[in-house]
């Protein structure tokens, strides 16, 4: 007997796509009639199915409320970018680019630094607080944290992204009870293997999903003109319209507003340096390769 469920692309191997509903999980097949739109059956999106048995079809895409590229994946709530406090140093420049591309995907980022048993994490937290992002602050090693990582994550869709050994998959078995491979940290360079084989996302007991986002640390910042980059650095937002010359890059400009809340401590030295670092590399992108 076929019925029609409405539910939520969990994985996506070989074709197939599986589908949570409910208390169930169907196998899928996408109709062609997507294919002859254009439109592609993504990890994350919600959709109705026509289920007879276990197997089905899937034959409704419901609206996104977000998507990601690379890796694609739709309708994410929060992105969590995971920093190590050490073991490996913390790289705050790669951290910042996750965050200016999770603003650019119009994805709500957040920070999470973890192994903060390994060392002190007040100057991070710091620099990130100021920017105007939630930071929460856990050790997978020693289980502390996890609840208010927990509390954070319930009832959202949230991808974690974050450089290899930073810990993601040793959080993420603590918040789903799952035992996900992970890769250890080479004692010799003190870098994680990356592991991750493909998207899937892990429904939580408390309500809601997370993911692995593979490769997202590697993306460059791209598809923004250099002068709107400071609309992804949310401490800057205020500064608008009041520096002395209009279109002001924040660099090399007197009577700036940006750099008075630098030297004032209103926006610490790591994002400044990222932000400066990512506006002159975009200042190099050809016009015909911005959307």
């Amino acid at each position: 007997m076929i019925m029609r469920v409405n539910g939520i692309i969990i994985k996506g191997i070989g074709g197939f796509y599986y589908v949570k509903a409910s208390h169930n999980v169907y196998e899928c097949k996408a109709r062609g009639v997507f294919r002859k739109e254009g439109v592609t059956p993504t990890i994350g999106d919600r959709v109705t199915v026509e289920a007879d048995g276990e197997k089905g079809s899937i034959v409704e895409i419901m609206p996104r409320t977000s998507y990601l590229l690379r890796p694609p994946v739709a309708n994410i709530d929060t992105m969590l970018i995971v920093i190590a406090a050490a073991e490996p140093s913390p790289n705050l420049a790669v951290a910042d680019k996750m965050l200016v591309n999770a603003e650019i995907s119009g994805i709500k980022p957040a920070v999470c630094i973890n192994k903060t048993d390994l060392a002190e994490s007040d100057e991070i937290k710091d620099a990130y607080v100021k920017a105007g992002y939630e930071v929460i602050e856990v050790s997978a090693e020693k289980n502390e944290g996890i609840d208010t990582l927990r509390t954070f994550l319930k009832g959202k869709s949230t991808a974690f992204a974050g450089l290899s050994g930073v810990g993601k998959s040793s959080l993420l078995s603590l918040i789903t009870d799952d035992d996900l491979e992970t890769g250890a940290v080479s004692e010799k360079i003190r870098r994680g293997r990356h592991t991750t084989r493909h998207v899937e996302l892990f429904e939580l007991a408390d309500g809601g999903y997370v993911m692995d986002t593979p490769g997202f640390s590697q993306l460059e910042v791209e598809g923004i003109r250099a002068e709107d980059l400071q609309r992804y650095f949310p401490e800057m937002a205020d500064c608008d319209g009041k520096c002395r010359f209009r279109g002001c890059a924040h660099i090399n400009e007197p009577d700036c507003a940006v750099k008075d809340k630098l030297a004032d401590g209103k926006i610490a030295s790591s994002r400044y340096e990222s932000y400066c670092e990512l506006y002159e590399k975009l200042k190099q992108t050809k016009e015909w390769l911005i959307k």
